[in-house]
């Protein structure tokens, strides 16, 4: 295996991290961007406000999106990786 091959399978892997990782992120952001401004237009500074909507939304959206998140990393595994093991 040369140096280009496993760079290119390395970067092809933290794009698939990526994509498998950004209906997450994404979800995470637009809910603490909503609950700290919901917070600073009615002054209530409770901890708990910020971590349970954002920690329902976000088992929300990894429920919806596992099936995309799962055949991107299967997609990753047996289109470069396997091949690679192999010796193609």
């Amino acid at each position: 295996m040369t140096e280009e091959a496993l760079f290119d399978v390395l970067r092809q892997g933290l794009w698939a991290s990526v994509l498998i990782s950004s209906p997450l992120l994404a979800v995470a952001l637009v809910a603490g961007v909503v609950v700290g401004l919901f917070q600073a237009l009615t002054s209530i500074q409770e901890a708990t406000l910020t971590f349970v909507p954002k920690a329902g939304l976000m088992i929300a959206v990894f429920w919806v999106s596992m099936s995309f998140m799962t055949a991107t990393l299967v997609s990753f595994f047996t289109d470069r990786v396997i091949p690679m093991i192999a010796g193609g």
